[in-house]
């Protein structure tokens, strides 16, 4: 529904463009060496792949191939090699299997058990005060994980067994935990920044940075509608957690140690300078072996698995990024980033609304595409649009992290949406998850448009220490 209602839109606004003179600047576009027919066959070949299901990166390879062969008369063939061997050699790509193997490592280690048993003692006072705990405890987690569907998948195994018997409503502990695992990717060091950053050679440390005030301001936004619902639904605080003493919960701060110290050698050597993404996340899976190891949880077999997981979602994300770069230097050779980027910022607009239609687009791309595809097939095309409307390369980055994160949890084909409803104990419909992730998107893209009129949100930590 939301792609059909932003075709609609861009159609009633180029369609108006045209009425305003825009005329004469087609015809420059039409003169600048690139055809027009090309975008659109590139477009229709991108849209028919995606929604054939086919893989994303066979997609890429292919639509590659088919575009440089029918549309580009320079032998590409030739540059293949160069052209995959440059990205999987980037030093800043190898922190993306170290952070997928620390959350593996951790959530076979029960870490992440025991983040959610000691936060729950301490929320669950509060109205909705499990709901606060998936937030919280999956705002925490993302800390370490840097990875959205991680997060979903490691707290919700964590979370549901706990609702099983209590008051709450299935369709807002779903949504709550879908919410909570979508700040994966936001909260650094989130796995979208490093490829956002690789790609545009933004820097990753100033994307974290920037990060810190966004998610934040998203945080406490999902615990408005928490409370929001808790008061509309009476969802008083649990009355086990009323009974337990402050020696109880002073005692329970024990078990956050392991994952704050997680927190202090990955995100604090960042911030302090003593080492890029790369090396912290080195430090970082370092650092979860020696507490899998001080809680005797470190096996041969428990690593051999949380190495196999890792192997499959780096392979996942190698192939689509290798696709990426493929398609994207076949569209720069025939200019077409230079043409959208010339009709785009030619439109009788201002800049706002072409970052509203851009934002409009990732919305309805993110109903049938998983997140990190779209970043990765479509930064190369519309980065150039953005800086040339006179918009910061980082917020960007951070908006962008954002709208992935939109994406996961955006029905029918949200990757987190199905993760939980997967690994739901108690039978139910996937329309529960649905209609429980529902406000929580709604404050998401709040918070976005929030973003746009305070850009400051993002930027100021970043000009502040760097």
């Amino acid at each position: 529904m939301i792609a059909i209602v932003f075709i609609v839109a861009i159609g009633l606004l180029i369609g108006g463009a045209s009425l305003f003179g825009m005329h004469d600047h087609a015809a420059a576009i039409a003169t600048s060496g690139v055809p027009w027919w090309a975008l659109a066959s590139v477009l229709v070949a991108f849209v028919g792949f995606f929604a054939g299901g086919i893989y994303v990166g066979a997609a890429l390879a292919v639509l590659s191939l088919l575009a440089g062969y029918a549309l580009s008369d320079r032998p590409f063939w030739n540059f293949i090699g160069e052209m995959i061997w440059s990205p999987s050699t980037n030093f800043v790509l190898v922190s993306v299997p170290l952070f997928l193997l620390m959350g593996e490592v951790m959530l076979r280690a029960g870490l992440s058990e025991r983040l959610y048993r000691a936060l729950n003692i301490w929320m669950g006072r509060l109205p909705g005060g499990l709901l606060h705990t998936n937030i919280i405890s999956c705002g925490v987690f993302s800390a370490v994980a840097g990875s959205s569907v991680a997060t979903a998948a490691t707290m919700g195994s964590v979370a549901l067994p706990y609702f099983e018997k209590s008051h709450y409503p299935p369709k807002l502990v779903l949504g709550s935990l879908a919410a909570g695992g979508a700040l994966g990717n936001l909260i650094p060091p989130g796995i979208t920044f490093i490829i956002y950053g690789l790609i545009t050679e933004t820097s990753v440390g100033a994307l974290y940075l920037a990060a810190v005030g966004p998610s934040i301001l998203v945080v406490l936004l999902f615990t408005a509608v928490i409370l929001y619902y808790s008061y509309k639904l009476k969802l008083h605080g649990d009355e086990a957690s009323k009974a337990i003493t402050w020696q109880h919960r002073i005692a329970s701060l024990s078990d956050l140690v392991p994952t704050a110290l997680l927190i202090t050698l990955v995100l604090g050597t960042i911030y302090a300078g003593w080492a890029t993404p790369t090396e912290s996340a080195a430090l970082g899976v370092a650092g979860s072996l020696v507490l899998a190891l001080v809680d005797r949880k470190l096996k041969w077999k428990m690593l051999a698995e949380s190495m196999k997981a890792t192997a499959r979602t780096t392979s996942m994300i190698a192939l689509i990024l290798f696709g990426a770069y493929f398609l994207n230097y076949i569209l720069s050779s025939l200019g077409i980033p230079q043409m959208l980027a010339k009709f785009l910022t030619g439109l009788p607009f201002p800049g706002w609304v072409i970052m509203l239609v851009i934002i409009g687009f990732y919305l309805a791309l993110g109903t049938f595409m998983e997140g990190m595809s779209m970043v990765i097939t479509t930064i190369p095309l519309l980065f150039p649009v953005v800086t040339a409307l006179g918009y910061d390369p980082i917020w960007f980055g951070v908006v962008i992290t954002m709208l992935v994160e939109i994406a996961m949890i955006s029905p029918p084909d949200g990757t987190v949406l199905y993760v939980l409803q997967g690994m739901r104990r108690q039978p139910g419909p996937i329309t529960d998850v649905f209609a429980g992730v529902m406000p929580f998107m709604a404050v998401y893209m709040f918070a976005i448009i929030v973003l746009m009129v305070f850009p400051a949100i993002a930027l100021w930590l970043p000009a502040y220490l760097m």
